[in-house]
């Protein structure tokens, strides 16, 4: 039992090196946004996408970019516009003649074939665009002509979008939404990160990264990060807070009734345990605690609340309402 204990210790120190090496060197790159690149490792490291808000220019495509770069992982980029087709995504079959002169149909694949996507602006595409993302992000694979294509394994989809030019955008549907890990809010730079930013863009001194994390090594540490314990009394927390956010639900808070529409399905509550976990390891404990469910429950669930028409009226976004949730819920149940 003592050498199981020793070994889970020397693998989570292990995971507390590796990660903090990658970090250190999307630092070289991007300045400031701890929590930003935080929450997009954690969405790499547990398996799932993450989605990127903020105003054009606050380095959201760069940290993607810088991303790929440390690891070593295919990566493609599509620049959504309102006149991308599925076929420009997916792929599609063409018609090729071979020497003999015998034609045939033979796929070619889309960009969406990669282990790394930035799915550039991606509110700028038509809902039938953004659709065909929809089994990609789920599923793993690709469905055309009646054949299915599996996407090498691993496969993130990181999306960004801008939040104030709404003009010619198709806001994500509910069920798009829903299969995003987190949603992460990229803020305005600080003084002191904006003016490092001014000096090394404008500056000859341009940062080197290395590569220092491969595919299978992630697919490593997203089985060990399933290992990790919760307690039932803590799972019952984050089941109660997932439940808070349903309108005249039997556990719903006040705030919730007044101002929400729908709440959280159960993805919510598996993205908060997943990526507790996280946050556990690096803390050097192999449980779970209630702060690492709170430290991870604004981005997991700022897109799975959606807001009614009181809320928009009055300027009440879903981060207020979840702030309030987590005041309203006791880490002890009844």
């Amino acid at each position: 039992m003592n050498d199981s204990v020793e070994s889970m210790q020397r693998e989570a120190e292990h995971f507390r090196q590796r990660y903090q090496l990658v970090r250190d060197m999307i630092g070289r790159v991007i300045v400031g946004h701890d929590e930003i690149v935080h929450g997009v490792l954690t969405a790499v490291l547990c398996g799932g996408h993450c989605l990127i808000e903020g105003v054009p220019g606050l380095g959201k495509t760069m940290l993607v970019k810088t991303l790929s770069s440390v690891l070593d992982l295919e990566f493609n980029r599509i620049q959504f516009t309102p006149d991308l087709m599925p076929a420009d995504i997916l792929g599609t079959n063409m018609i090729v003649e071979e020497q003999s002169g015998k034609r045939r149909f033979e796929f070619q694949r889309g960009p969406v074939f990669t282990q790394i996507l930035l799915a550039d602006e991606i509110n700028r595409a038509t809902p039938k665009t953004q659709s065909a993302m929809l089994e990609t992000m789920q599923e793993g694979t690709v469905s055309v002509g009646g054949e299915i294509y599996k996407l090498q394994q691993p496969f993130f989809v990181l999306a960004t979008q801008n939040p104030i030019e709404q003009e010619g955008t198709y806001p994500l549907p509910e069920a798009q939404l829903d299969r995003f890990l987190f949603k992460l809010i990229v803020r305005y730079s600080s003084r002191d990160e904006l003016n490092e930013i001014v000096h090394r863009t404008t500056t000859n001194n341009t940062p080197n990264v290395d590569r220092v994390m491969d595919g299978a090594e992630i697919l490593k540490w997203q089985s060990m990060i399933r290992r990790i314990v919760i307690a039932p009394h803590v799972q019952d927390y984050l089941v109660r807070l997932t439940l808070a956010t349903h309108p005249d639900g039997a556990h719903s808070a006040p705030i919730t009734n007044q101002y929400v529409r729908w709440g959280s399905s159960p993805r919510g509550a598996q993205t908060l345990a997943l990526t507790a976990k996280v946050r556990a390891l690096l803390d050097g404990r192999f449980n779970v605690s209630f702060e690492d469910i709170r430290r991870v429950f604004l981005p997991a669930m700022r897109h799975r609340v959606l807001m009614n028409f009181e809320a928009q009226a009055e300027g009440v976004s879903s981060d207020q309402v979840l702030l309030d949730i987590l005041e309203f819920v006791p880490e002890k149940g009844d």
